[in-house]
Parts: C-alpha cells; structure tokens; sequence
C-alpha cells in the first residue's frame, strides 16, 4: 500500500476508506455488521486511513467506526479523521462552526468513536455566520489539549484556507474529486501544491458511477443521494455511463484492470492525493490491490481527457450536496446542537 503523510504527524495509506455510506443517512440505511465487517476488511488490505463525520447517519457513522475500532488493537493501526462544524435538527443539517458547537461536537465525536483524541479534526463546510477566525483559534485550541492531533479543512476554497492558516496550522484539505468532478483544479489543487496541504479526495468513484457496476436500470432506495444527484438521471446518466464504458475499455486493454482501478489511480496521480472510497461491503474492497504500484502516462491521461471531452463535455458540479447555512434555515433549527 501506499502512504502519503499529512503534517507533519501522520502516516496514512493513500486509499482510505470514506464513511458516509456507512452511516446510511442519504444511502439508503445501513446494516451494522456488515458495515463494521467492510472496516475491518478495509484494515486488513492495508487501509490506515477513515474519514468520517458526525452528521453521517447522525452519529451513526462515528458509532459504527467505534466498535469496529473496539477489537485489540485495531485503533492503533488506523488514523481517525473526522469533522465539525455541521449540526442538525429533525434529520436537516446546516452548517454550525461556532467555537460552543465546535467543542459539543468533539465531546460526542470521541465517545461515539471510543477514543481519546482525533487525528485529524476537519471543519466540514466553511460556515458564513461564524467569523473564521473563531473557528480557527477553537481548533487550534482543542489541538493543544491534546484532543485532536491534525487540523484540516473541507469544501473551502483557496482564500478560504489562506485566511484559516494565517490563524491555525492547517494540513490538508478535503474536497470532491474525480474523473467527473474536477472542479477543485482551478484554485484549490494549485493552492494545496502551493502550500503542501495533503488533498482527501472525496467521492473518489463519483458516488459508484466510475464503480463499473452502475447501470441506467439502477434504482435507489429511501434517501438515497442519488435520487437527487443530476448525474444518475436521464440522458445525463447514459452520457456518464457511455464515457465509463469507454474508460474501462481503456483500462483493460492498456493495463488489464478495471475502470474502478483506472478512476482510483487518476486520483493518486494529481499530486499530494489521498483518495477516499466509500465502500459498504467486504466484497467491495477486493480489488484494492489492482490500484497500487502503477501509474498513468502521458498517453493515458491524455486519452482520458479525450473520453471525458467526448463523452462528458458538459460535467454536473457537486454542488447539490452543500447543506445550508444557519441563516437560511428556520429560527427553531438556530443555535441547535
């Protein structure tokens, strides 16, 4: 497996496993055992990194990574990532990075997670009604009474984290990234390259659609995200699924692997990367050994650009998954932990 440091503290696999899914919230319900049976799977293949959050499943995600991470021995092999700054109330999130809810949620973080310290502590979503830089100072805070050990941000863009590091260290950024999602290319990647931020690519597989295994007859149940997403609707779907149909094709013949391989290596091949992989079962995590220890050339990647420009032409931006902001939502859900 690969490995990347973040700071100047840790040293992490470059695929991690991402837990949103894992919560069920936005994915349909989870099942627990199988969900702490993927964990444990993810460590077993050599996976020392987990993101998660604790609006993911509202806890459910953190309690899940807990007793995953309860067997001997298994928290010292892995490195916890996990976020503040998004509160929520009767199942509506919006963005909350005020220095009380900041300091509420790291207490609840470390008892769900049945852990002393957080290894790095990410703010989720830039929050407008909190000054950054109260935000800032109550993470570097909390660095220094040992309750988290790292410092980073997600979804902010470049003078963002230019005015958050004038307050606080920061060591990475966590942005949506992909084959399909590039749009962090512009400010973001140059600024993290600029500064030496590790990137945490979220949505490495474009929530399943570079899996290989989409298909326009695929329905989602109950919440799920993707009844929501542009991308897995209509002509927009065939359009995504014809340019994966043409990426595997590239795959295979150049490497012998997969889409899925192919999608992942794009990702470690931008630079100082990490991506993370939402998987949800055991099963999904074999093919993990086919993304290490190769790369892309410059015929490769300029193919891919080919495809995506034939294919995707007019890519959907994530944008739909921001939540709210504090402002905007009703006066009850204000000042809610």
């Amino acid at each position: 497996m690969e490995h990347i440091r973040i700071g100047n503290r840790l040293d992490v696999s470059r695929i991690g496993l991402g837990t949103w899914a894992i919560g069920g919230w936005m994915w349909g319900g989870t099942d627990e055992a199988r969900s702490i049976a993927t964990i444990r799977a993810a460590i077993e293949r050599g996976v020392t990194l987990i993101d998660t959050a604790p609006v993911y499943g509202f806890g459910r995600s953190e309690e899940i990574l807990g007793k995953a991470l309860a067997a001997p021995g298994l928290r010292a092999q892995v490195s916890i990532a996990s976020k503040v700054g998004v509160a929520w109330k009767d199942g509506r999130p919006y963005r909350d990075a005020s220095p009380a809810h900041i300091r509420r949620e790291i207490e609840a973080s470390l008892r769900r997670l049945r852990t002393e310290v957080i290894d790095l502590c990410q703010v989720h979503w830039p929050d407008p009604d909190t000054p950054l830089e109260q935000t800032a100072r109550t993470l570097e805070q909390l660095r220094a009474e040992g309750k988290i050990r790292l410092i980073g941000v997600s979804n902010y863009d470049a003078q963002q984290m230019e005015a958050f590091r004038a307050i606080a260290p920061l060591a990475s950024v966590q942005s949506p990234y992909n084959l399909f999602e590039r749009q962090i290319e512009a400010e973001v990647l140059p600024y993290a390259a600029r500064t030496g931020l590790t990137v945490l690519s979220y949505g490495a597989l474009c929530r399943g659609l570079l899996s290989g295994t989409m298909t326009s007859e695929r329905t989602f149940a109950g919440d799920d995200l993707r009844n929501v997403d542009p991308k897995f609707r209509g002509a927009r779907l065939r359009q995504y699924l014809e340019a994966v149909a043409a990426l595997d094709a590239l795959a295979r013949e150049r490497f012998g692997k997969p889409v899925l391989a192919l999608a992942l290596r794009w990702v470690l091949e931008r630079g100082a990367t990490i991506a993370l992989w939402g998987a949800r079962s055991p099963e999904q995590l074999d093919p993990i050994g086919q993304v290490e220890g190769w790369h892309l050339d410059a015929d490769t990647m300029a193919d891919i650009e080919a495809i995506l420009a034939r294919c995707a032409a007019q890519p959907v931006a994530p944008d739909f998954m921001a939540p709210p902001v504090r402002s905007a939502v009703e006066p009850a859900a204000r000042g809610a932990a």
